[in-house]
């Protein structure tokens, strides 16, 4: 299951698992998007389901759990992807953008989480990655929802890893720097000019970058890395 994967990372990452043998549930809001990354997977001679879901409804999560368990008959990866922005600066911040943000980034995580480790448990395996960011590292001015959100998935991996680890059940998370997405798309030139100045590879992260960082770790061969932060920011966050 990967949330969020109508476009951008989560899109990639959807495709990139599908290439390495796995049934993929790709979940957003957008149907129009989702059934054309699901033709996409098929087309390529893997299998996915599309499924609506806006993970600030707690409902609508569950649906969109039991919608993939009864295709698949079983959940292994759960990359809790989805995410949104309302930026502004933090003494103007609205209430209404700091809970959206919030619920959206963080608690569907926590929520899609539960979903996943009900069955997960049983089988005694799993893998679930979620998608952080390097501001929740650096910090960011005008984001502060957006920071708080992302700095919390880091602390949520690493509670739930270390509640999961005797159940072989693995949490990581990774942290993209300035990924080349719909999300970084209308960003003045200059803007994303300053951006790759400070970045020591000197250009923009591909989602395909952290679609493999993912990849990985879904992997066996990840299975001894456990709340883990894996950053794939082109060497913007150093040590």
């Amino acid at each position: 299951m990967v949330t969020g994967a109508s476009q951008g990372i989560g899109r990639a990452t959807a495709i990139a698992l599908a290439a390495a043998g796995a049934r993929v549930a790709v979940a957003a809001r957008n149907e129009e998007k989702l059934a054309e990354v699901a033709k996409h997977i098929e087309s390529a001679g893997g299998e996915a389901l599309a499924v609506k879901m806006d993970v600030a409804d707690p409902e609508q999560i569950k649906a969109g759990f039991q919608q993939a368990l009864g295709k698949f008959g079983r959940l292994d990866i759960l990359v809790n992807n989805a995410a949104i922005t309302r930026d502004g600066l933090a003494l103007r911040m609205k209430l209404d953008d700091w809970e959206t943000v919030l619920r959206t980034n963080l608690t569907s995580a926590h929520l899609c989480t539960q979903q996943a480790l009900s069955t997960m448990m049983k089988q005694r395996w799993g893998r679930i990655i979620n998608v952080s960011s390097v501001v929740a590292e650096t910090g960011n001015a005008g984001q502060a929802n957006y920071v708080a959100a992302k700095a919390g998935l880091i602390g949520l991996t690493r509670a739930i890893a270390t509640e999961m680890a005797s159940r072989n059940i693995t949490v990581n998370a990774v942290a993209p720097g300035f990924i080349a997405t719909p999300m970084t798309d209308p960003l003045p030139e200059k803007v994303k000019e300053d951006l790759k100045a400070r970045i020591p590879l000197g250009r923009l992260g591909a989602d395909s970058d952290v679609a493999a960082a993912i990849v990985f770790l879904a992997s066996d061969e990840a299975g001894y890395i456990t709340g883990c932060v894996l950053d794939v920011n082109g060497g913007m966050r150093m040590g």
